[in-house]
Formats: structure tokens, sequence, C-alpha cells
């Protein structure tokens, strides 16, 4: 069922001229389930430890849940940047975060690789997007915004996932992802950039996302922040631990999903002084 939640301000201040997006859990559904794969091999990289050897299953899931969800928007390198100084907090040596990294994208193909291959295989993409993902990309396109893409998975992944989901072309501002050199790509510099491109004010710009980072970003420059708390596994409602995060960050609105995109688009457009 949808429900538009207002948190803070029921609508932009200033009519939106840009729109940046975040990608896993925001539009894409293909990584869905992709905590489950990583906080277990996080948790199996501390017991090793030899301060982890002396702390509960119940303890390093705790310790991991904690800052795997506090860095969740962020590039997935910060979680193992963050991995590697927890390995050493436990007196272990840690390898080069890069490596926890690769590790990490082998075991989540792994997980998700069927659903690579049955897009690739013709399957209909809106079983693996946000339900109404498609309306509200035509809608944001239609009310004449530059619409970019900006997710904290790496680049070339979110290229061709972006692909097989018919989704790129309506990216006219472009689509951005995570680099190795981690230093040279963040969502605040996107939207830096965005401001700078366009010659925007901060609050000319609209955002979408369902990780605690991009919807942080764009409520500190005075944007008006949408956070998608949709329940990934269901296809349907509100994930609450996302809807807490999302308020916490500073998203204007709750949503979801886009599947009622004429109230959202009311919401966001017409309502407008």
């Amino acid at each position: 069922m949808f429900t538009l939640e207002v948190v803070r301000n029921p609508k932009p201040l200033q009519p939106p001229k840009a729109a940046i997006l975040d990608f896993d859990g925001t539009i894409s559904l293909i990584r869905e389930g992709w905590q489950q794969v990583m906080i277990p091999l996080f948790i199996e990289v501390l017991a090793e430890t030899p301060g982890g050897k002396k702390e509960t299953s119940t303890e390093l899931e705790h310790a991991v849940r904690e800052f795997v969800d506090l860095l969740t928007g962020k590039q997935t390198i910060y979680q193992c940047i963050r991995l590697a100084e927890e390995v050493t907090k436990r007196n272990g040596i840690p390898h080069e975060p890069l490596v926890y990294k690769h590790e990490y994208h082998r075991r989540l193909l792994q997980r998700i690789n069927h659903r690579l291959e049955a897009l690739k295989a013709g399957c209909d993409p809106t079983d693996h997007l946000v339900p109404g993902s498609y309306d509200l990309l035509q809608t944001l396109r239609q009310h004449g915004l530059v619409v970019y893409l900006a997710s904290g998975t790496d680049e070339m992944f979110v290229k061709e996932e972006a692909e097989l989901l018919q989704v790129t072309h309506y990216f006219n501002g472009g689509v951005y992802g995570a680099q190795d050199d981690h230093k040279t790509f963040s969502k605040a510099m996107v939207i830096q950039r965005i401001i700078a491109e366009n010659k925007l004010q901060g609050r000319e710009l609209i955002g979408f996302g369902d990780g605690y980072v991009e919807i942080e970003n764009v409520h500190e420059i005075g944007g008006f922040a949408v956070g998608v708390a949709t329940n990934e596994s269901e296809r349907s409602g509100i994930d609450d631990w996302k809807r807490n995060r999302l308020i916490g960050a500073g998203a204007d609105l709750i949503i979801p999903d886009y599947s009622n995109i004429k109230q959202l688009e009311s919401q966001i457009f017409n309502s407008i002084n």
C-alpha cells in the first residue's frame, strides 16, 4: 500500500530543476539482500582475529551491523576500510580494504547472478525495479529536470545493471559510481557538480534515496530529500528500519515506492506556490 509521509517540508521550497537518485534500493532491486552477504563475510573475518575469538557471535554481529548500517549509501570500500580497522582493533593483521571488497563482490555475484542472467535473457525488468520506477523517471524528465544517478556501487556494475534495467536513457545528467580510488568519487562531489553545472541553488535540487548518506547530503545543501523506504524483499510496503534511518538523515518525505506517481507528482510539483 502506498502511503506518503510528510516528515519535514511537505513540498520543495522552489521548483526543482535537477534530481539525483541513488541506484540500489532506490531504483534497482538486483542487489536485494546484499547485507546478507556482507555481514556474514565481515563476521567471518573478525572471528579469526585474536580479539574476535573472545567475542560471541552475537557480539560480532552487533559490531558489524552497526558500522555496515552507518556507512550504507557510501562507497562499498568505506565499509571495507572500517572492517580493516576493526581487525586491527582485535589485534589481527588486516588485508588491504580492496581485498575485502573484491571477496564481497565475488560472493554477492554468486547470490545475484541468476537475476543478471534472467535480465540478459529478456525477463521483464520491472521484476527487479522498485515499483513505479519507470513512472518516476518519466515524470522527472517530463517536468524538465536534469536527472543524475549516483551510486556507491562500482561504476562499471552500475552502468551494466542500469542498461539491463533499461533506465540509462532517463539519466540525461549522467550515471556515476564508485571508483577503486575512492577519493575521486562521492555523492557529495556529484551534488556539487550538479549545482555548478546547472547554476543551481541547493533548494532547486531534489534527491531520492534509501540510504543515510544521500539523504543527508541533499538535506545539508537545502535540497528536498525523498526517503525511499522500500521493503525490498516484499516489493511492497515500508521497511521500518529504513524509515527511521532516513528520517534521522533529514528526509522531507518518506515513501514506500513510486506506485502512486500521481500523488507523488502532485506533492512535488503541482503544490508549489
